[in-house]
């Protein structure tokens, strides 16, 4: 390899190195701003959406079947984000019991819910409108 290539190929590894640098270092600034927060927020849209079923002691005792089928495995029987599967998970479960949780309205939790964040599942192809719904009387109970 003559000096001419030598110069080229160390140019274009130092280049490469820089990127991959900085790559890591975007990586590590979103993780430290995520675990930061401690937050996910919903677009400010979703508290337009009104729950249909609120109030409606039926649709939090459908909500709880599915609570338990669905969540409990993560967010643990009582809310509180202590499930088995949850405790590996980073971000931990959220838990349901908190003002922070309790205090977003029911468009947000049925938004978060519906679309998901890793590692949060997205429900919408899962659950029914009608379910989700269910489900947020249900994460309401659990604020009580």
């Amino acid at each position: 390899m003559n000096k001419n290539n030598f110069l080229w190929h160390s140019k274009k590894m130092a280049r490469h190195t820089l990127i991959f640098i900085c790559l890591l270092l975007i990586a590590g600034l979103n993780s430290t701003i995520y675990a930061q927060s401690g937050s996910w927020v919903a677009p400010q849209s979703a508290d337009a959406y009104k729950n249909p079923y609120q109030g409606n002691e039926q649709a939090t005792l459908a909500g709880k079947k599915l609570y338990n089928q669905y969540c409990a495995i993560c967010h643990g029987k009582k809310g509180k984000g202590d499930g088995m599967a949850g405790m590996s998970l980073k971000p931990r479960p959220a838990n349901f019991t908190k003002a922070a949780i309790q205090e977003q309205s029911d468009g947000a939790l049925f938004w978060k819910m519906t679309e998901g964040k890793a590692p949060m599942a997205a429900y919408k192809g899962v659950l029914t409108e009608e379910e989700r719904w269910h489900l947020v009387n249900f994460l309401r109970a659990l604020g009580e």
